[in-house]
């Protein structure tokens, strides 16, 4: 009876190995980006391989696709809506959020909107339009779509937000990379770069890597400084100021 067993076995391994997924092996030209006082930016260099089951591509000409997101830390944040009131500009209405990524990037072999439908950009938060915010307030579903569309605006006008169709390279069907830039007003913190596999409008796989952002040099202990050791931090503040008055007299009299 084991024999038989066996050779059931042995003849449905191919169709067991059919209906295997590939497997993304993904990695980040840097893990850790400190920041200085000449920092300008940077440019993160995304890529990895496509390992397919038993070694070989698919043999139709459908097309595989990667999706590469980048995203900062959640922070609450409050949006100011402002309105002219007699010549003047003025804050009107306001909508706060209890989280909303830092820093959102999101590199694509295609444009995300030709790879798949609008659910499962939703589930991935593939793109700026499916970014999954939470308000703070019950407001209409008019009022949160009008200032979820400012904030994204501000983000990326400021360099935080960023949507690059095409700029995933795929070589041979099985390497990949895409460059993610970093801007100066990067925030610190724990950021993720998750990386998707997408065929036939369907995530087959996916993986994720960590990346820290951290303050180096005399920028870490001001903002170290700041957060935990707020007297220390008065008092440096006040002698630096009483430094720099005094210099400043000191060179006015020689002049």
């Amino acid at each position: 009876m084991k024999r038989p067993a066996a050779l059931l076995l042995l003849a449905a391994t191919p169709l067991l190995l059919g209906q295997a997924k590939p497997v993304l092996v993904p990695d980040v030209s840097q893990r850790d980006i400190e920041i200085i006082y000449s920092f300008t930016g940077a440019e993160l260099l995304l890529f990895g391989a496509i390992l397919y089951p038993g070694g070989r591509l698919p043999g139709d000409d459908r097309p595989t696709d990667i999706a590469v997101v980048v995203k900062g830390p959640t922070e609450p944040i409050l949006i100011r809506e402002k309105e002219k009131v007699a010549g003047i500009w003025v804050n009107a209405e306001r909508l706060s959020y209890r989280s909303a990524p830092s820093f959102y990037a999101l590199a694509s072999s295609r444009p995300i909107e030709r790879i798949v439908d609008e659910r499962t950009r939703a589930i991935y938060e593939l793109g700026l339009s499916s970014l999954q915010l939470s308000p703070a307030s019950s407001a209409p579903s008019t009022v949160q779509d009008r200032f979820a569309r400012g904030l994204v605006d501000l983000k990326r006008r400021s360099g935080l937000y960023d949507e690059a169709p095409r700029a995933v390279e795929i070589t041979d069907g099985v390497l990949y990379r895409a460059r993610v830039p970093i801007p100066a007003r990067v925030p610190v913190g724990r950021f993720t770069a998750e990386t998707f596999l997408i065929r036939d409008g369907r995530v087959l796989a996916a993986a994720t890597r960590e990346i820290q952002i951290r303050k180096s040099g005399f920028e870490r202990f001001v903002a170290w400084s700041a957060e935990r050791r707020s007297v220390l931090y008065g008092l440096a503040a006040v002698a630096l100021s009483l430094g720099l008055g005094w210099a400043a007299g000191m060179i006015a009299r020689r002049i």
